[in-house]
């Protein structure tokens, strides 16, 4: 086969990867990871059930797929749009203010994509729930990382405890996801800026710095 061939086999197989990624990490978000088969997205997508098969191997890999692709679209959408802002409080208060707007503009139909799969594997075993797990920790770390910046640059009291400032600056968030999910409402976006604005500004140096979550 030559070289030109095997390329664009390999982009072929590329771009059909893609293109069943985008689809499963909108079914999981609303119906869990458990509702992926290769039967279903070939049936969806209008390819073959060996090709899809081919791409992954097994329902674990096709999972484990699944959650990398989140990861990478979760990047795009939450951590790309504040990664030029300055190190202090107000860089907290937008990493916020980009989780609460990837949620609410539905990035995913079913809200936020680890928010839903968490709640399906939180209480099993095995590779997907490990991969869960440490997309949990690395976005905690973040978070936490944020707070300990602008505890070192002055922002935020010498005495704040970072990792329970996390903690719940993350539990608002996941509070206004699954409330709008519920209610079909989007006040609780409103309660989780109000309430996150509010703690910041309890704990920085000086209230000034934190700006409006929009």
């Amino acid at each position: 086969m030559s070289s030109a061939k095997a390329d664009g086999r390999v982009e072929r197989g590329n771009r059909t990867r893609r293109l069943v990624l985008r689809r499963t990490v909108d079914i999981a978000s609303v119906e869990g990871l458990e509702a992926l088969s290769v039967g279903r997205l070939a049936t969806e997508l209008g390819l073959s059930k060996s090709g899809v098969f081919a791409l992954f191997g097994s329902k674990e890999e096709l999972q484990l797929a699944t959650v990398r692709a989140a990861s990478r679209i979760f990047a795009d959408e939450v951590l790309e749009p504040v990664a030029d802002v300055p190190v202090g409080v107000g860089r907290l208060a937008r990493l916020c203010g980009s989780w609460l707007a990837y949620s609410q503009r539905r990035v995913f139909p079913g809200g936020c994509f680890f928010s839903a799969v968490m709640a399906e594997f939180d209480a099993r075993q095995g590779p997907v729930r490990d991969a869960l797990v440490q997309s949990l920790a690395t976005w905690m770390a973040y978070v936490e990382g944020c707070a300990v910046d602008a505890r070192a640059c002055g922002e935020l009291r010498g005495d704040t405890d970072t990792a329970q400032l996390a903690f719940e600056l993350v539990a608002l968030m996941e509070t206004a996801n699954a409330h709008s999910l519920l209610t079909a409402q989007m006040l609780a976006y409103d309660r989780a800026r109000t309430g996150i604005t509010s703690r910041l500004r309890a704990t920085a140096t000086d209230p000034a710095l934190v700006p409006h979550i929009t």
